[in-house]
């Protein structure tokens, strides 16, 4: 017999707690489990002044943003940001609640700017996660498809993982950097340059 549902839930009002409607095996609850964050703070201190600007976006949480494209093949952090405003899962990973207002694209692209160039800050955070991705093997058998170019998520046999995990970061910085001076050349704005200066970083 054909049925037509009549009802039309879409403007239900209900209570809730968004850690409830996040699956218990989802990606992000596991890496959230396996990674403490915090060393990040330690690491970008230097990049922030302590007592001059508004209060930035905390530095946590604009790496997540990066690591939500990078995890899950999102093409642009554009889409990124737009997916992150509709997806629940993301929003518990990045800590906020479903009426949170999420970063617009343009905060994330500032803010990598004024924090990481000239440095090589960011490159080595992001190292450092995705070690700790592989050694938990998390994306064990996926491929990340960035920039039109796939990247094998699982570490070479041929190459020690510590060197696969370089390329994998350096290749996703590259494709973010290229990203961002494409959103500000829309913007009639100058490219930013980077000029690396190494720092001693021990994870």
């Amino acid at each position: 017999m054909l049925y037509k549902r009549l009802e039309d839930d879409r403007k239900e009002m209900n209570s809730f707690c968004i850690d409830d409607l996040v699956p218990k095996d989802h990606l992000v609850r596991k890496i959230e489990k396996a990674i403490n964050f915090d060393f990040i703070y330690d690491l970008v201190e230097s990049c922030y002044s302590p007592d001059r600007g508004r209060p930035s976006l905390d530095p946590v949480i604009l790496i997540k943003i990066a690591l939500i494209q990078y995890m899950f093949g999102i093409s642009s952090m554009r889409r990124t940001i737009k997916e992150i405003e509709t997806n629940l899962a993301y929003r518990w990973f990045l800590g906020f609640g479903i009426t949170s207002k999420i970063p617009h694209h343009t905060t994330f692209s500032k803010n990598y700017i004024r924090r990481f160039k000239d440095t090589d800050v960011f490159e080595k955070i992001f190292e450092h996660i995705l070690s700790e991705i592989q050694k938990n093997k998390f994306l064990k058998e996926q491929e990340i498809f960035i920039d039109s170019t796939h990247v094998k998520a699982n570490a070479n046999k041929k190459k020690s993982k510590n060197e696969t995990v370089q390329i994998q970061a350096k290749h996703y910085q590259n494709h973010l950097e290229k990203e961002i001076n494409l959103s500000r050349k829309l913007h009639n704005q100058k490219d930013f340059s980077k000029k690396k200066a190494k720092l001693s970083i021990n994870l």
